[in-house]
């Protein structure tokens, strides 16, 4: 397909982007290596575009990721000690992958993989999310996965959030929208044998990530400028949540808790790419109270108070804007068969 012309500025944007990531705050590093987490980079070629987290409950140190289109039925087990991949499953019994972005663990100890992107925002009437056991033993291996087909009540649109609560097992879907997003909650349970329809419980602002936390009082959601926690209670996300000092990171669109709850863990797309560790506690400033169900716009979270942050800030917004309008525009994906 021949590509159109791009505006100079989002083209400066795209060319500056695999650099804008910047520093945790200060000592945010050490502080979330004290307690048990390390960040480490992603070693494998073949990861190029790490869309989702997943920290295992039976490997210690262990983060299950995937790419984000075009890979194939493949997910990856990467040792945060090193970051080599010491794993890669190949998934059976599904149909072709079109649009992976993101991975959960449930609580009966399956990995649950949402196949929910839509780049056209309602291209596709329905989505999938393919479930399998986690390996027991870690090394390249061909397992026979479920698929379950997704509808939402409300109408088909692009997603690249999904995470499954630790304790009722109940999965939820964050939509990404420009105009509003929205948390969609699955029934209590899946079923293989027709169409799962989600329905919308919250509002939410732009998110590309989300996880709760293990023991299922708090979710996490993340977008590409801001970063909160919210206590869960009832089935929804509860008040203005609390900011993290997350990293910036130029294409931002994976988080996860570790396995103990005392970091999150945020991953971006792109070859040798970083994945940052947060500790988990009190947050420096919270938004104020919103009613329960609402979670409201989140502010920028964790850009450094120096000069020069607000055009780095910049750059990743026309850099966002651009590869918005380059997904939706010009590069049209293929639709479903």
């Amino acid at each position: 397909m021949r590509l159109l012309p791009l505006p100079s500025a989002v083209v400066a944007a795209l060319v500056l982007l695999p650099g804008a990531v910047l520093a945790l705050p200060p000592g945010a590093a050490l502080a979330a290596e004290a307690a048990g987490a390390a960040s480490f980079t992603i070693s494998d070629p073949r990861i190029k575009e790490s869309s989702g987290l997943a920290a295992s409950r039976i490997h210690p140190g262990v983060y299950w990721t995937h790419n984000d289109s075009d890979d194939g039925p493949y997910i990856y087990a990467v040792d945060s000690a090193t970051g080599k991949t010491v794993a890669r499953v190949t998934l059976t019994g599904i149909g072709k992958p079109r649009d992976v972005e993101a991975i959960s663990l449930g609580p009966d100890g399956q990995l649950y993989v949402g196949d929910i992107g839509d780049n056209l925002d309602g291209s596709w009437d329905h989505v999938w999310i393919y479930r399998f056991q986690e390996p027991k033993q870690l090394g390249d291996a061909t397992v026979k996965a479920t698929q379950f087909t997704v509808r939402y009540a409300d109408g088909a649109r692009n997603a690249e959030a999904l995470m499954v609560h630790p304790v009722t097992g109940r999965v939820y879907i964050a939509s990404k929208s420009e105009d509003k997003g929205g948390l969609y909650e699955g029934p209590a349970e899946l079923s293989a044998g027709g169409p799962n329809v989600f329905r919308r419980v919250a509002d939410l602002p732009w998110v590309t990530d989300g996880a709760f936390s293990p023991d299922g009082g708090r979710l996490a959601l993340r977008g590409y400028f801001f970063a909160k926690t919210y206590p869960w209670k009832d089935g929804l996300p509860q008040g203005g949540g609390e900011r993290v000092d997350a990293p910036w990171q130029g294409q931002a669109e994976s988080v996860t808790y570790t396995a103990d709850g005392s970091a999150l863990m945020f991953g971006a797309e792109g070859a040798s790419s970083r994945v940052l560790a947060v500790p988990t506690g009190p947050a420096p400033s919270a938004a104020p109270p919103a009613k329960p169900g609402s979670v409201p716009e989140a502010p920028v979270s964790g850009a450094p108070e120096a000069p020069g942050s607000f055009s780095k800030g910049a750059l990743v917004l026309a850099a966002a804007l651009g590869l918005g309008f380059v997904a939706k525009r010009l590069l049209p994906r293929r639709r479903a068969d």
